[in-house]
């Protein structure tokens, strides 16, 4: 990796490895959950044998009192804290319970940001923020990068790399790249995510990135998993890759390796899958009879990498299964076996963490925290897993391409926040009324006889022919763009007497705010409404589709039914 990754190590500020995590948890009576407090562990190690009749006290074992080993309140650590010293500043008077309920909500998320072969995890305490590496990355400047939404996409990376793993899976000390890629959005009401499988073997432009001091050129045509690994490209260069190829605006990365699955199945009892036939795949290894099984470890690092024994034979056929299996670590963190299990849930994060890389703008434990707050909103039901719609590539058998159409939908679906799951209203949070200034209501007028002139003060080509190719779209049919203007910060729409209302329906047809109507005394009737394009305009995008392809490959997070075939 570049000289931007970096790894915390160890820290003084590790638990003890003689210390049970399990007692470093006190049951808090009023909210019936578990509360941190670090040195209760450290009391429980070292206290003196008790006098007859008085026990010891663990985590899964405390008195309804909810007091630690010495008679003291347990204490939950204060969210936003940057370090924990025995939970003492939690006990300041009017905590949130908020905080006290920040470890349930964070294991629950863990599932939303979980790749195959790999995963990824949010943790909220100081302890886990050592384990945390990060990369520093360049993803262009910002007038290339898709606009910004209040949206949420996060870039997941599951990465090949053999470094350090000798000959056990091959290509042994193989830097890695893209394996598996995953694109999570995260509505904007938090009521619905899809997460977007990216093939591997899908044929891509990769964008000319920077990793570090080396500048990287890019090819015009590539297998996307090269956009990772490959000359030294970063993660960076693949966040830059998707961004083009979807035209989906991403907010962060996360990155992690083959013995992610091994250690974080491990920790959470095993995740169950499901074979519709026997699998015998001799080059992940996989032995399974045909029905249900709780893996871990090598086994389920062994049956999110099969696709020789599955469907078709290659990576459309793996990433079914890497789906399934997501879907059901999901569900088996959000279960109540995992999230009233402080060991349990102690072990899956610390797993987690230790496999996990991001990059620089949430490489801080209490980032992560509330970013985790923030996703878990989402209900299980209402994640919609889905494959890039490809087809063979007529070169390369071997290769895919972007299926013509269904692909743009897919990608102008989730870019304009359009989920693929059927969410009902009373799901998704209510939007807040919006201001008449921001949002004004289109008046009555007939579009067709409304005179539009567009000049173009932006200073960016061909702004003011897209602008009014956008109004004729919508039915003015008298839009022309016009000479260029000067040089403007805002855009205005400016009307002669007696056509305000014709300038307001143009100002809400081009998505402007009704305080960028303006009367002129310059303007007759015959001028009609004149646009001028300031620096702040963006051009309005197309309406995004309603509905997804019929035939798109879909997963649902809360389906138990999904059963890996053999190949054909």
């Amino acid at each position: 990796m570049n000289s931007g990754h970096r790894n915390r190590g160890d820290s003084g500020n590790s638990i003890p490895p003689a210390v049970d995590p399990a007692d470093q948890w006190v049951l808090d009576p009023a909210t019936g959950e578990f509360r941190l407090d670090l040195e209760a562990g450290l009391r429980h190690t070292a206290e003196q044998p008790r006098p007859a009749g008085v026990r010891s006290r663990t985590a899964a074992d405390r008195s309804a009192t909810g007091r630690s080993a010495d008679g003291r309140p347990g204490v939950a650590a204060p969210a936003g804290a940057s370090a924990l010293s025995g939970g003492r500043a939690a006990r300041r008077k009017g905590r949130s319970t908020r905080g006290r309920r920040v470890l349930k909500w964070t294991a629950g998320s863990l599932g939303l940001v979980l790749v195959a072969g790999c995963g990824g995890a949010y943790y909220v305490y100081q302890h886990f923020n050592q384990n945390i590496s990060s990369v520093k990355v360049e993803v262009g400047d910002e007038a290339e990068r898709p606009q910004a939404t209040d949206a949420l996409n996060i870039l997941v990376i599951g990465t090949d790399s053999r470094v350090g793993l000798g000959r056990e899976y091959g290509d042994e000390g193989s830097a890695g790249h893209a394996d598996t890629t995953l694109l999570f959005h995260i509505s904007k009401d938090r009521s619905n995510a899809t997460v977007l499988s990216i093939p591997r073997d899908l044929m891509v432009p990769i964008p000319e990135c920077q990793t570090g001091d080396k500048k990287i050129p890019g090819e015009a045509r590539a297998m996307f998993n090269t956009s990772l690994g490959q000359d030294g490209r970063d993660p960076g260069c693949t966040w830059k890759t998707v961004e083009k190829l979807t035209g989906v605006r991403i907010n962060h990365f996360m990155m992690v390796n083959f013995e992610a699955v091994k250690t974080l199945s491990t920790a959470v009892g095993g995740v169950e899958v499901c074979a519709s036939t026997d699998i015998d795949d001799p080059y992940s290894h996989l032995k399974m009879s045909a029905g249900r099984h709780v893996v871990q470890g090598e086994e389920a690092l062994a049956f999110v990498r099969t696709r020789h024994a599955v469907g078709l034979g290659g990576d459309l056929t793996r990433i079914p299964l890497q789906q399934q299996f997501i879907s059901s670590m999901i569900r088996k963190m959000k279960s109540s076996d995992t999230l009233t299990s402080p060991t349990k849930l102690w072990n899956l994060a610390d797993a987690a963490t230790k496999a996990l890389t991001v990059d620089d703008g949430i490489d801080d434990v209490n980032k992560l925290k509330d970013l985790a707050l923030d996703i878990s909103r989402v209900d299980t039901k209402h994640i919609t897993f889905t494959t890039v719609p490809v087809i063979d590539d007529p070169t390369d058998k071997n290769r895919l391409v972007l299926k013509p159409g269904d692909a743009q939908q897919v990608f102008s679906m989730i870019a304009a926040d359009k989920s693929l799951t059927d969410v009902p209203e009373q799901a998704a949070s209510p939007e807040p009324a919006a201001p008449s200034s921001s949002a004004p209501a289109a008046p009555q007028v007939d579009a067709k006889t409304v005179k539009v002139t567009v000049r173009n003060g932006s200073g960016a080509a061909g702004q003011a022919g897209k602008a009014a190719t956008a109004l004729q779209s919508k039915g003015y049919a008298l839009a022309v763009a016009g000479n260029n203007a000067d040089p403007a910060a805002t855009t205005t729409v400016s009307y002669p007497a007696g056509q305000e209302d014709k300038a307001q329906a143009v100002a809400a047809a081009l998505g402007l705010p009704a305080t960028a109507t303006q009367a002129s005394t310059k303007l007759t009737a015959k001028d009609g409404v004149v646009i001028t394009l300031g620096k702040d305009f963006t051009t309005p995008a197309a309406p995004a589709p309603t509905e997804a392809p019929k035939d798109i490959q879909r997963v649902q997070a809360d389906d138990t039914n999904v059963c890996a075939a053999k190949a054909k």
